[in-house]
């Protein structure tokens, strides 16, 4: 079991990693080596998900987000399997994590104070006095 927060934990048969070939470069090792690593992961099909977890994770993924409910995670930073295979599961947990925090408070408006109005228009009528200042000298 993977812990994601205390009351949620991932089944490590949830999990599907298939091994392909890394892109760029990386010298005659990358020609024959599958160190990058894809992370399945199905959000639909998950038991251990409770539902507000589940549309939020949703959101967040994206375009991760095939439409067989698989999110898929590409790991490919690192020039060994190993290291990709846990920065890929590190990924998912922290996707996981952020989709479980609970969302902010709404946001209440507010208006400005009247000070605050005050210092605005002053601050616009001296601008206007600067620019006033920039034409020609009238001739009287």
């Amino acid at each position: 079991m993977i812990r994601i927060t205390r009351s949620i934990a991932l089944d490590e048969a949830e999990l599907h990693e298939d091994f392909i070939r890394a892109s760029g470069p990386g010298g005659q090792n990358v020609q024959k080596v599958e160190t990058a690593v894809q992370l399945r992961f199905n959000v639909l099909a998950s038991p251990n998900l409770p539902e507000p977890v589940r549309a939020r994770l949703i959101a967040l993924a994206g375009s991760r987000l095939a439409l067989s409910g698989d999110l898929i995670i590409h790991a490919r930073r690192f020039r060994s399997q190993e290291r990709n295979r846990a920065d890929a599961l590190e990924r998912l947990v922290a996707l996981i994590r952020e989709a479980a925090a609970p969302p902010p408070p709404p946001r209440r408006p507010t208006r400005p104070t009247l000070a605050s109005k005050k210092r605005r228009l002053d601050g616009k009528k001296q601008r206007g006095v600067v620019k006033g200042f920039r034409g020609k000298p009238a001739l009287d």
